[in-house]
C-alpha cells in the first residue's frame, strides 16, 4: 500500500519529512567531521581560550533558538560576512536556502554531538594511548586506529543525538529558512502550518510519526551510552 495513503499524510508532508532527513543526514556528517577534532582539542588543549570556545559551543543548549536564528539571519544577509562572501561566490543570498539551513543546524546541534564526543574520548584509558605511542605509532595512527575505535559507541550516541536534534528543529529553521516547499520547509514547519490551518487530524498523524521516530532515535542513543558505561 502507498505509505501516504496508509498514514493519511499528503505528498507535501512526506516531502517535508524527506527534506528533514536529508538535512539531518548532511548535518550529522558535518558534525562528525568538525565535532570530533573539536572535542579532542577541547579535551587536550591547555590554551586559555579553550574554556571560551567550549562555552561558545555549549551556548545553543541555553539560548532561545530564535536568538540563534536572528543572529544567523543577520550573518547570512548580503550586507554582512559570511553572507556577503556567499553572495560574491554564488550570486545569491545564503538566507532561505538549504545551505543556510545546514549551517544553522550545525551551529544549533553542535553541543549535542560535541559533549558526548568529549565524554567518549575521555573514557578511553590514557595508558592504552600512551602504550601505542611508546611503540612508535604516530599521533594520527593512535587517534584513528586506537582512540576513535575505542570511543566508537559514545561517538555513535553523539551522532544519533545530533541527528535527532536536527529532526526537531523549529525556531532556528523558521528564522533562517522560512517555509519554502522542497527547499526549506522541514517537518517541524510543515506540522506548524497544519496546526495553523486547523487541520488537526493530519497534524496529529504527522506529530505521532515524528514522536515515534524521535523515540527510536533517543532509544538508540540511550542503549549506546549504557553499553559504553557497561564496558568501562
Amino acid at each position: 500500500m502507498n505509505p501516504p495513503a496508509f498514514l493519511g499524510l499528503s505528498a507535501p508532508l512526506w516531502q517535508s519529512l524527506g527534506l528533514t532527513f536529508e538535512l539531518a543526514g548532511v548535518t550529522t556528517v558535518i558534525l562528525a567531521v568538525l565535532g570530533l577534532p573539536l572535542a579532542h582539542w577541547l579535551n587536550t588543549s591547555r590554551w586559555r581560550i579553550a574554556p571560551i570556545v567550549e562555552t561558545l559551543v555549549a551556548l545553543p543548549l541555553v539560548l532561545p533558538p530564535t536568538v540563534i536564528g536572528f543572529y544567523l539571519l543577520i550573518g547570512f544577509s548580503p550586507g554582512h560576512p559570511p553572507g556577503s562572501w556567499w553572495v560574491a561566490v554564488t550570486g545569491h543570498s545564503l538566507a532561505f536556502t538549504f545551505a543556510g539551513l545546514v549551517i544553522g543546524s550545525v551551529v544549533y546541534s553542535l553541543p549535542f554531538a560535541v559533549q558526548p564526543f568529549q565524554a567518549a574520548l575521555r573514557a578511553v584509558p590514557q595508558e592504552q594511548l600512551d602504550a601505542c605511542a611508546a611503540h612508535g605509532a604516530p599521533p594520527w595512527h593512535v587517534w584513528t586506529r586506537v582512540h576513535l575505535p575505542l570511543a566508537s559507541r559514545g561517538i555513535a550516541a553523539g551522532l544519533t543525538l545530533g541527528f535527532a536534534h536536527t529532526l526537531g528543529e523549529f525556531g532556528v529553521v523558521l528564522m533562517i529558512g522560512g517555509s519554502i516547499p522542497g527547499v526549506t520547509k522541514v517537518a517541524s514547519i510543515a506540522l506548524y502550518d497544519e496546526v495553523q490551518s486547523m487541520n488537526y487530524p493530519t497534524a496529529h498523524a504527522f506529530a505521532a510519526l515524528l514522536l515515534a521516530l524521535s523515540f527510536v532515535l533517543i532509544l538508540v542513543a540511550t542503549l549506546l551510552r549504557r553499553r559504553e558505561l557497561a564496558r568501562r
